[in-house]
């Protein structure tokens, strides 16, 4: 008998008849003769519902509260689903993430897990039961309070307990038939890829690829966790993420894919006296401001002067924080002026074939060139390449990038839904 988890999105359950699907789906896994733990978000926009909720009533909730606030959506989505494939004639069993045994630290709103203690899951399972487990939530031990783990908590919810559990598969189920080489609400002839390794899809995800969430892949990468993304809404095979053995022998295209991120800001720090220590300051700064910091560039500095330029990237909501971090310093760096730029986008290809491969950042800025798209910004890694570029032209980008590699499909892409969790 095989273990799986399963982790439904909030498009999933969105609404009771999908719910119903779902609840369908689960039932004929678990007469397929597997254990099943399933891992749900809250349905279709709950968790926004509930934000906008909590600024109607306050500008500033509390983290604490707003944590007890934001769990309720996973919790009407468990009990639900419970109901309906006990209806069915299955038992099964719900349970929130503190019952689940998801331990983790006290940062309300942003959690990480520390530990996983399911002991309530693994008797469930042992009585015959199907496990309904909420996702995005959690414990602390110390505090006693209900946390959340941030924006695709779920995702690394499921992930967390098949690790724990020694699950023999972590299916994630969306609203798209697997992992596309580009967005397929951008892309409309990305094809779906049937095998990707943990590596490329955790530089796809940091590069803005909405279909598995960073941190859930990080935690499969590192505990060898076999990711299996598929759709909700039919039986098609989705992508395996898998984590290659040692000389496993595995062909590796060159591209894998193409992703774009909207999410990040940049800023310039103007006259920065080119010395060292400079660098470290500015950075140290922005590091005690809680600033993740993605992609960095720095000018040659003016002979004349002595003085360069700093520019960096990082996600809009840390923008104004940064930027008032760096204010308040501004005397001790000795830089000249600051410049916020919020209208950016960045663009990745990803592949570990780039590894073999020579003339990859030639064919990229080659095709980006005869589009007339300008490149502000690049970072590289051994099997991906950033670029940034103007947030209004970054589609089109994404576009002519997956065809100039030859990674058009013959077929438009299906989206079931369209949110892409």
């Amino acid at each position: 008998m095989s273990l799986i988890v399963q982790k439904y999105g909030g498009s999933s359950v969105a609404d009771a008849e999908s719910i119903k699907r779902v609840a369908k789906r689960i039932v004929e896994t678990r007469r397929a003769g597997n254990d099943v733990v399933v891992v749900v978000s809250a349905m279709g926009d709950t968790t926004d519902e509930l934000l906008d909720l909590a600024g109607e009533v306050t500008p500033f909730p509390e983290p604490r509260e707003l944590d007890m606030l934001l769990t309720a959506g996973e919790r009407i989505s468990m009990a639900l689903l419970a109901m309906t494939i006990k209806g069915m004639g299955m038992d099964a069993r719900s349970f929130t993430g503190s019952q689940a045994g998801m331990i983790t630290d006290s940062q309300h709103g942003a959690a990480r897990i520390v530990d996983v203690t399911p002991v309530r899951l693994r008797e469930a399972l042992d009585e015959g039961s199907i496990v309904i487990v909420a996702g995005f939530q959690g414990f602390n031990r110390d505090s006693r309070d209900i946390t959340t783990l941030g924006r695709g908590g779920s995702d690394t919810s499921a992930v967390a307990l098949a690790a724990a559990l020694d699950a023999d598969m972590c299916e994630i189920y969306t609203d798209v038939d697997g992992v596309f080489t580009a967005d397929p609400r951008v892309v409309k002839k990305a094809t779906k890829i049937d095998r990707i390794t943990a590596e490329e899809m955790l530089e796809l995800a940091a590069a803005g690829s909405k279909v598995l969430h960073l941190r859930a892949v990080e935690f499969a990468r590192r505990h060898g966790v076999t990711l299996h993304v598929r759709s909700s809404f039919n039986n098609s095979e989705g992508t395996l993420v898998v984590n290659p053995q040692e000389g496993e022998n595995v062909e590796e295209a060159i591209i894998a894919g193409v992703a774009a991120d909207l999410s990040e800001a940049k800023i310039t720090v103007v006259g920065v006296p080119d010395i060292p220590g400079k660098a470290a300051q500015i950075f140290t700064i922005l590091g005690k401001a809680g600033a993740n910091i993605d992609m960095i560039v720095q000018n040659v500095s003016a002979a004349e002067t002595g003085l360069t330029d700093i520019s960096f990237t990082l996600p809009k909501a840390q923008g104004p924080s940064a930027l008032q971090a760096l204010r308040a310093e501004k005397d001790a760096v000795g830089f000249d002026t600051l410049q916020y730029d919020d209208q950016i986008g960045k663009l990745a290809v990803v592949g570990a074939g780039m590894r073999s491969n020579a003339g990859v950042s030639a064919q990229l800025f080659q095709a980006l060139s005869d589009a007339g798209i300008n490149i502000e910004m690049i970072s590289t890694s051994e099997i991906r390449i950033s670029v940034v570029t103007r947030a209004d032209t970054i589609n089109d980008a994404v576009r002519v990038v997956h065809t100039a590699f030859g990674l058009d499909g013959d077929q438009d892409a299906v989206v079931y839904a369209g949110t892409g969790r």
